[in-house]
């Protein structure tokens, strides 16, 4: 017996990364899976993975930013898979530039996905789940929500207005039955962190200030998220959940926190941990 037997649930970036990880996570415990993503090849692929193990799944090819095919979607799901227990908007992009050089196009694209896009899709599920009296949803935020990033603008600016929104829902809806929280992952072993960050960046600023010392992996993120949409979960509401391996914990810290202000030893030696 799983945790979420007799549940759908709805994830949307699925094909690939945090999405795909808690769709894997969700579906083991139990859950019937309604997938979406623009990645039709990544979507084929993941459903042929739970088609294997038994699972009940829609997939389909979905542009968050239309509140319409959402909807539909939402229809769609709950018509095949049954009433949604829960929902988590994963799709998420990146486009990095310097502020003021910034093209309008990258700053509409990112705004659209990470935060238009993410409220759409809380909205269409929000609706279902509240006319049921129950449920939960868990937004995938970051630790850019926490403080600004050099270059990153509006990806910034999309994560922060995120925690308004998940904090927003979960004054408005807690008390009709339907939970909403935040992960905020540290940088996560997908190909959007391989392919969007230069290594020389990676290893000697931000596993270098990551006391756990390594990116964390798709499934651990999903393993907070299936927690948050758990029954084990049931008074966490509006929360925001780092799940950084220690970044945040600290600051002025280099060396996974070994460094120590670089204070001298008594031998002469910096002091280390």
């Amino acid at each position: 017996m799983g945790r979420f037997d007799g549940r759908a649930f709805l994830v949307t970036g699925a094909a690939r990364g945090i999405g795909a990880a808690v769709a894997r996570r969700l579906a083991e415990e139990g859950a019937a899976i309604a997938a979406a993503d623009l990645d039709h090849q990544g979507l084929v692929g993941l459903q042929e993975e739970l088609d294997a193990r038994g699972t009940p799944v829609l997939t389909r090819v979905l542009d968050t930013r239309s509140p319409e095919d959402v909807a539909r979607f939402v229809a769609a799901a709950e018509g095949d898979l049954g009433p949604l227990w829960g929902a988590v908007p994963c799709a998420g992009i990146a486009r990095a530039s310097p502020a003021e050089l910034m093209p309008d196009d990258d700053w509409a694209a990112v705004i659209g996905v990470n935060l238009t896009g993410v409220f759409f899709t809380c909205r269409a599920a929000g609706r279902a789940m509240l006319s049921h009296g129950r449920g939960a949803i868990v937004t995938i935020a970051s630790i850019t929500a926490l403080g600004g990033q050099p270059g990153r603008a509006n990806y910034a600016a999309s994560k922060w207005g995120l925690i308004g929104l998940t904090k927003t829902l979960a004054t408005e809806w807690g008390r009709r039955g339907v939970r909403v929280n935040a992960v905020a992952p540290n940088g996560v072993d997908t190909p959007m962190i391989r392919d969007g960050i230069p290594a020389h960046f990676l290893e000697g600023v931000m596993l270098d200030r990551t006391p756990l010392g390594r990116l964390a992996r798709p499934e651990e993120i999903a393993a907070a998220a299936a927690f948050l949409l758990s029954d084990d979960a049931a008074y966490v509401n509006g929360a925001v959940l780092a799940v950084d391996g220690g970044l945040t914990a600290g600051f002025l810290t280099r060396e996974q926190g070994a460094d120590f202000a670089m204070k001298p030893s008594p031998t002469g030696s910096g002091a280390k941990a």
